[in-house]
């Protein structure tokens, strides 16, 4: 199927990332939020981004031709009119269910509806829509920052048809990124399964009072080759995210591994979610830039 027009529901760090990318690669895109400010936010930040491509020569066209392909809105309307939509709401089950109800209402019976959580089931989102739209249920799970991040995991769900899943495979490729086959619909999908238990081990650790926080990312990214530390990273997807996708794989599996330890349960509960409050397992100023490590 030819996918020309995308609608985006969330305007957070992976909604907006999203509409940038398809914008950047021609799609007209529809970027929804029930917030008007959260949709300026992330406008101003979409243009400051395309901004630094456009420095580097990694963009070719004006940045405001292709902010331009991007309308904000406070409506689901738009997506009537959607050949993709891609949920990018909060990591919880009962939201996500809330959005794809009320866009299988309004999609074409053509669209593809995505999500892209980070652990939850594809297929019980699947589940909430009509049974004449399961097949064109799938998974799109980018990664954070997502104009950076190369990989993006196509997930099939138990009900995707092999039509909608080889779609998908070929929008990640027409946003000049790699697909990551994922054939089963397991919590977590497979990357996060394979990083989680080492982001999962470095807070049970620094709980334990072994390492700090600081050491710890200083020597994952010496040593293991990543360009960010586990908390540096962590910081930047957001505590609450972190914390609802391993809910989210306990909850499925009730495998007591996965269970978010104390130091991140407490930190949630605090309201310490990272650089977008401006304390999680570092601090920032207002304007984002790291300070310090917070107390843990």
């Amino acid at each position: 199927m030819e996918i020309k027009r995308i609608f985006v529901m969330g305007a957070g760090l992976m909604g907006s990332g999203i509409a940038q990318v398809a914008a950047q690669a021609g799609y007209s895109v529809s970027l929804c939020d029930v917030s008007r400010e959260a949709l300026e936010r992330a406008l101003n930040n979409i243009r400051w981004s395309v901004g630094k491509f456009a420095e580097k020569g990694r963009v070719t066209e004006p940045v405001e031709t292709i902010v331009g392909r991007i309308e904000p809105t406070l409506k689901v309307d738009p997506a009537g009119e959607a050949d993709l939509a891609v949920e990018a709401v909060f990591e919880n089950l009962e939201v996500k269910r809330d959005v794809f109800l009320r866009l299988d209402q309004v999609l074409p019976a053509h669209a593809l509806l995505a999500t892209n959580t980070s652990a939850i089931p594809v297929t019980q989102l699947a589940a909430a829509v009509s049974p004449g739209r399961r097949p064109k249920v799938l998974g799109l799970h980018f990664f954070s920052p997502v104009p950076m991040m190369q990989a993006v995991e196509v997930v099939r769900a138990m009900t995707t048809s092999q039509e909608a899943f080889l779609a998908g495979r070929d929008f990640v490729r027409s946003l000049g990124k790699e697909p990551i086959l994922v054939h089963k619909d397991v919590p977590g999908f497979l990357l996060n399964r394979i990083n989680f238990p080492a982001t999962l081990e470095a807070m049970r650790l620094v709980e334990a009072g072994v390492a700090t926080v600081e050491d710890v990312d200083k020597g994952l990214r010496l040593a293991a080759g990543r360009k960010m530390g586990i908390f540096e990273t962590g910081d930047m997807v957001g505590l609450d995210v972190t914390h609802g996708a391993l809910l989210a794989i306990f909850e499925e599996t009730r495998d007591p591994r996965w269970y978010p330890p104390a130091i991140l349960r407490r930190k949630v509960q605090l309201g310490q979610l990272g650089k977008k409050t401006g304390r999680g397992w570092y601090v920032y100023d207002q304007e984002g830039n790291r300070i310090g490590p917070a107390d843990v």
